[in-house]
Formats: C-alpha cells, structure tokens, sequence
C-alpha cells in the first residue's frame, strides 16, 4: 500500500484484512439498465468483514438529480454509522472491478479522508485470487449498513442523529459545481475530460437515462473510462495512463477537471490520474446529466463530433 497511489492489490487487502484500523466496504452500484441489486448481491457474496455503502442513499436529499454528494453533516454521519473513524484506512471495492468504487474514494477524499483506496480489480480480482466470499450476514453487518442510510434521511429532516464520531473537512477544490463549469468553458483554465463511451460524447449513442440527450460540454475530450484498466480488470501503470489521457490531446501540465453522466465513472479518471502523480482532479458532480437539463443558450452543448 502507498499513500500516493490509488489502489490496494487483493494480495495486500488479504493480508490485512480483519485488522482493527482497515475498514472495507462493498460500494457496487449499476445502472439502471442493468437490472441488478447490489444490496441484494451483497448479501449473496461479499468479501468478508466488509459493509455494503449505498451510493444511492448515502446522498443529496435536496436535487432530483442522481447520487449527488451529500452534505458534510450527512456524510459524517453515515460513515459514524458504519463504524468508520478518521484513523481507519478505508478499502473500496465493487462488483465490476472499476465502476462505482472509485465515487467512494472520491467522496471520502472530498471530505477530507485520504486514508482511502480502491481493491484494484473488486470483487472480480478478489475471486480470481481464489480468496474467500462471505455470504453469511452478521446481523450487525445488515444493521450498520441500513443504518447509515437512516442517518442521512434525518441529516436532511432536522432530526438529531446518533454520536457521529467521524470528523469531515470538506475540500473544495475537489468537487465542481453547474457554475464552476459554466465559467470554465468561457474561460478555459481546466481542460475538460469527459468520461463516457464515445458514441454518447458525440450525440451519436442514446444516454442511459430517459429523456437525456446525448452529447458533451463543449471543449470537452473523451476518454471513455474503461481505458483505465487492463482486462482483469486492475489499473494500468502510470506509463500507461499517461498515454491514454497524452493520446486523447490532454496535457498532464494543466488542471484537469473530469465528468461523465451523473458522476460515477468520471471518479475512475480521477482514480487514474492520481496514479500519474496529479492528485487535485476535481469532479463536476452533477455531469452531462445536469448540464443537460438546463437552457441551451445558457448552457451550450455540442451534439456532433465536428462541434
């Protein structure tokens, strides 16, 4: 494990795995389309030890949008619920291997936890190590999960929630807003990285989501983010990364501020990006989703490859 890197191998989580200061948590979310329930996958096979974090729930209760982060109070408090302190390492893994875990790692980084990694590979890397699957659910296990999601619902209504004993520090430079965005496409300090499939960048592919054209912020370049991992999947080395985002056009010497569709799979170019040493990758949390939904002479979009 280091510091400046953004993964654990399933080797090193193995080994410490059980340690009173490494915490683990099942962060598998999927899209809609796909018809899976990750709580209920969970409870089938996780690894052991490990808590189910609901990206859905553990959210902004005040915008329609998708899985938005929560607030700071919010977010402490379903981390507390989930016996998680500031001293823990944290180890995020999903069923994909490279999908919503990295949102986990993100949020935590946001508000000001570092001690945090994702299981490079997930859960797919973790089976073919031939380690072991917990399927028995301690009741505490179910409890603690259910539990943090209750704590953010009474964050948002007003009500006292239990000791929260997680302290947050919220870092603003790592989370960008509908404004911070518009404003940079006027005046174009960060380079703009985009991480859906090409065909929907360029308003060629439907979104996932009704109702949502396809498309991208103009400015914008396209590094789909499946070409941060290798097959297995793990993480590319840093060489490798450096290629990827070099090939797309982007310059590892100026900012970078990275989105998707609703903020999920941006993470995993932020995830890669630290690997190269750029550790200040923001996320424009509410993405294509969002920029979308507003005005187009406010909010200009780019619909076809030569725009």
């Amino acid at each position: 494990m280091a510091q400046d890197d953004s993964v654990v191998s399933a080797q090193w989580l193995h080994q410490h795995l059980g340690a009173p200061d490494v915490k683990v948590l099942d962060a598998s979310w999927y899209m809609p389309v796909e018809n899976r329930d990750p709580w209920e996958e969970y409870q089938v096979a996780h690894i052991p030890g490990a808590l189910f974090f609901d990206i859905d729930g553990i959210v902004d209760q005040t915008t329609d949008l998708p899985h938005m982060l929560p607030s700071e109070e919010a977010f402490a408090a379903a981390v507390s619920a989930l016996d998680i302190k500031n001293q823990d390492k944290v180890i995020v893994y999903d069923g994909k291997g490279f999908f919503s875990a990295p949102r986990v790692w993100w949020m935590f980084r946001v508000f000001g936890h570092n001690k945090v990694w994702v299981l490079d590979g997930g859960l797919p890397q973790w089976r073919a190590s031939g380690f072991d699957l917990g399927s028995a659910n301690p009741d505490d296990a179910v409890v603690k999960s259910k539990t943090a999601n209750k704590a953010v619902e009474r964050v948002y209504n007003g009500e006292l929630t239990n000791t929260i004993t997680f302290k947050t520090e919220f870092q603003p430079h790592l989370y960008w807003t509908l404004e911070k965005v518009a404003h940079n496409v006027a005046a174009k300090n960060y380079q703009q990285v985009d991480a859906r499939s090409k065909g929907r960048f360029d308003g060629v592919a439907p979104e996932p989501r009704e109702g949502v054209r396809s498309g991208h912020i103009p400015g914008s370049r396209c590094v789909p983010f499946p070409e941060m991992f290798d097959g297995a999947p793990r993480l590319l080395s840093a060489d490798e990364l450096r290629k990827k985002f070099q090939q797309a056009g982007i310059s590892l010497d100026h900012p970078i501020v990275v989105s998707c569709g609703s903020g999920v799979t941006a993470c995993i170019l932020a995830l890669g990006l630290y690997r190269i040493g750029k550790h200040d990758v923001p996320v424009y949390d509410g993405s294509w989703t969002e920029w979308e939904a507003q005005s187009d002479s406010d909010y200009p979009k780019a619909t076809a490859t030569a725009a």
